[in-house]
């Protein structure tokens, strides 16, 4: 079957043992799971729509933005990818019904397991997605704070002691060694104790509540076949990917020939055949 449209990040379900995945543009949603061992062709048809204004793009700014919206929406501000450094209490937030609305609410601070331990946040409306959306193996909450500057704040305690990123080359190459991550969450509350009840002193132990009693989630992902050298497709130099699917984890599509993060395609017109 052949599909067109611009392109969304994928949707991702875990109501099975293995995530179930779909591929979405515009209103087409592509089970993938089903292609898997099966030849998939991508085409970029040479248009970035912007997500925010709609209007028609020559480059995309973080993942599927024109420059003007990446320059004034609050979803693209730099306390986005660095959340201490919010400064919506200044009153300089650029949208502050948007900051209100997605900032101001409880988020949670996590480790997770996807190429080796790291601590992450997110809004605790977006469990257990963002955790399928990074290729985790295994998660565990171990905070929740009640604004998004905090789960930046309490993340900066942690990742002096655990990694904040995860190696998508090593991500793509094998599953994760399983871990105990209530052991390494015990392990970073006493190495950190002395500067989260500082935290919790200046914003109450309702702003900063950790987590001792979480479960922690595992998860697994369609793969028949990792790489063992992991190249990437880059539909700005090659409009063109083909090859066979081996597996899906993430947001990458790892094929026999490379692989390829459609997130980062994000609002790219395309067509797929598959």
């Amino acid at each position: 079957m052949k599909y067109q449209g611009y392109l969304t990040k994928m949707a991702i379900s875990c109501e099975s043992d293995i995530a179930q995945y779909q591929v979405r543009l515009d209103d087409h949603e592509i089970p993938l799971n089903e292609k898997i061992g099966q030849p998939i062709r991508i085409e970029y048809l040479g248009e970035i729509r912007c997500q925010g204004c709609l209007r028609k793009t020559n480059k995309s700014f973080s993942q599927g933005y024109c420059y003007p919206c990446f320059a004034k929406l609050a979803q693209c501000d730099r306390c986005i990818m660095s959340p201490e450094k919010c400064h919506y209490h200044n009153g300089t937030c650029r949208d502050p019904k948007w900051g209100e609305e997605f900032c101001m609410q409880d988020h949670i601070v996590y480790l997770a397991n996807s190429s080796g331990i790291k601590v992450g946040i997110t809004r605790h409306t977006q469990i257990p997605t963002r955790w399928l959306d990074q290729g985790a193996m295994q998660a565990l909450p171990i905070a929740r704070v009640a604004t998004r500057q905090l789960s930046g704040l309490l993340e900066v305690i942690f990742k002096q002691h655990v990694a904040d990123k995860t190696n998508w080359r090593t991500l793509l190459k094998q599953d994760a060694e399983d871990l105990d991550l209530s052991l390494k969450r015990d392990e970073l509350f006493e190495l950190c104790h002395e500067e989260i009840e500082e935290l919790q002193g200046e914003y109450g132990l309702m702003g900063v509540q950790l987590l001792y009693d979480a479960q922690q989630a595992e998860f697994r992902y369609p793969v028949t076949q990792y790489p063992t050298k992991v190249s990437s497709f880059n539909l700005d130099k090659n409009p063109l990917v083909e090859g066979k699917l081996m597996g899906i984890k993430g947001q990458y599509l790892l094929l026999d020939t490379g692989v390829i993060n459609l997130r980062k395609y994000t609002s790219y017109h395309v067509a797929i055949d598959c």
